[in-house]
């Protein structure tokens, strides 16, 4: 009989209107990592929710090494050496590392907070374990990747011995993830044993031992790693074939649909983050752009879409200059945008899903007379566009928040491909996404595509720009350093061009 640190046996977890989870039995072996594999929505995050004591269950037990165990708050989970590591980090912005970490469990000296012991301890812990964190940073001051190690480190140092990652590479760069990836392995030969929630078949298959598939909210199947395939596992999870190649006839671009000359944007340091810059999309094209994080494309969106000055250049839509002009107005003149943060600047968590449906046209004809909103155009409308994009929501008044990321970001392309933008911008569209998610949005953007509207994709994922851009463009500290053909070129010879290696003479510019 095998033993295993955790048995979730039968779990049922229901809210309003919905089972989130239905009979479902998981079982985690020591030293092992354990992949739990489903589309956005389909009830990991609140499977382990369950075992993190944030939920309670309707029914089933929990059984941690062999003894039944009622987890009633994250409290008893950390006692029982449980920890997790959230999608959305739960950290203090303000607070440095070692306060974040010691947040709720301060040692104490002669009645104050010992903050050197502590920081001690988490530098032990950060070296052992190879996660290279500065116990005296702030938060705001650090990379995303390096906030999510310490969430990593906040479960250590509770003494966990069983730790869940949630969607853990989602907002990382590809080197992060890499690096995420040896940290997971140090721990288990530290003895420690994972529960990986994901719907990224490569690293299932590199990392895992064992996957746990749930569809629907029920379980389907478990699997050795070794004994199965991503086309396998893509099928398990959706219940129907997935391609993971995005199937596109030949483009057949037009004239300009955006044009960027000579931009030059400065960060808030006064330091050019744009050098000069010269782009330009096409009408019925996808044009990708490659790069690894940090060389300028953030700010080449918001330069674009009024989010960010512009201090010299021209940004032309359709041969109108529309430099620094306010947002509304850019979005009016045909521009729309998918941001790289959905969160952040793509939703009002707080409002209903068919609120965040207009954000762009609420002021609009239907929408509002006179200053006046009209709720039940606006309810008629996210309906319809709701039905159309596959956006799963148990009704249109359900909050943003409540919906899962996949979901969340089929509403956004929604709104902004409804209202039929000459330029669809797409910041990592499928970031945190599912293969069928994914499958869905890279359709949508070819549709922009083939109906004549220039789609503008910027992307960390190689194999997303490489399937579906028409042409690629290279960004290499704030500039574009080369322009290639998908057919014509490889990740390997991208990757050498993101890193700096011009394949242009110098001097010569790159055919934008």
């Amino acid at each position: 009989m095998m033993d295993y640190v955790i048995e979730m046996l039968n779990i049922r977890k229901e809210f309003p209107g919905i089972v989130a989870n239905d009979n479902i039995t998981l079982q985690l072996k020591q030293g092992e990592i354990h992949a739990l594999l489903g589309e956005n929505g389909a009830g990991k995050s609140t499977l382990m929710n369950v075992l993190f004591g944030l939920y309670q269950p309707e029914q089933g037990e929990i059984r941690v090494k062999g003894n039944k165990v009622n987890i009633t708050n994250p409290n008893i989970a950390n006692d029982l050496g449980i920890g997790m590591v959230h999608q959305h980090f739960m950290l203090v912005d303000t607070f440095t590392v070692t306060e974040n970490i010691i947040l709720g469990r301060e040692p104490k000296s002669g009645g104050t907070v010992d903050i050197k012991r502590a920081e001690k301890e988490i530098r032990d812990i950060s070296e052992r374990y190879g996660l290279k964190v500065d116990p005296n940073a702030k938060i705001s001051d650090i990379s995303v990747g390096m906030q999510q190690r310490v969430e990593i480190l906040k479960t250590l140092y509770r003494g966990a011995e069983i730790l869940i990652f949630d969607e853990p590479s989602a907002v990382l760069t590809p080197q992060e993830i890499k690096e995420l990836i040896e940290i997971m392995k140090t721990l288990i030969k530290e003895g420690k044993s994972i529960i990986l929630i994901t719907h990224k078949l490569k690293e299932i298959m590199e990392v895992c031992d064992r996957v746990t598939v749930i569809r629907k909210g029920k379980g389907i199947e478990t699997l050795d790693v070794e004994g199965t395939n991503p086309t396998e596992l893509a099928s398990l999870m959706v219940g129907r074939e997935v391609s993971f190649k995005t199937d596109k006839t030949e483009a057949n671009p037009k004239g300009k649909v955006l044009e960027v000359n000579n931009l030059v944007v400065k960060d808030q340091r006064g330091v050019s983050v744009l050098k000069g810059l010269n782009l330009e999309v096409k009408a019925g094209e996808i044009l990708g752009i490659a790069g690894v994080d940090g060389n300028g494309q953030s700010e080449l969106i918001e330069a674009i879409t009024g989010l960010m000055k512009v201090e010299s250049g021209s940004v032309l839509l359709n041969n109108k200059d529309i430099t620094n002009q306010k947002p509304r107005k850019i979005t009016e003149s045909g521009i729309g945008h998918i941001p790289q943060d959905r969160h952040k600047h793509g939703l009002v968590l707080d409002f209903p899903i068919g609120e965040n449906m207009v954000l762009q046209t609420y002021y609009q004809k239907p929408f509002s007379k006179s200053g006046v909103l009209n709720f039940k155009e606006i309810y008629e409308k996210a309906r319809t566009l709701i039905k159309e994009f596959d956006v799963r929501t148990p009704s249109e008044f359900t909050e943003a928040r409540a919906l899962s990321g996949g979901n969340q970001q089929k509403a956004i392309i929604g709104r902004e491909v409804d209202r039929n933008p000459d330029l669809l911008i797409a910041a990592q569209p499928t970031r945190g996404l599912d293969v069928g998610a994914i499958e869905f949005i890279h359709k949508r953007l070819i549709e922009q595509r083939d109906n004549g509207k220039g789609v503008l994709l910027v992307s960390f994922e190689l194999d997303e720009i490489m399937n579906v851009s028409d042409r690629i463009a290279v960004i290499y500290e704030g500039e574009i350093i080369d322009i290639v053909d998908p057919k014509q070129t490889t990740e390997q010879e991208l990757g050498l061009l993101m890193a700096g290696s011009k394949r242009k003479k110098d001097g010569e510019s790159a055919n934008v």
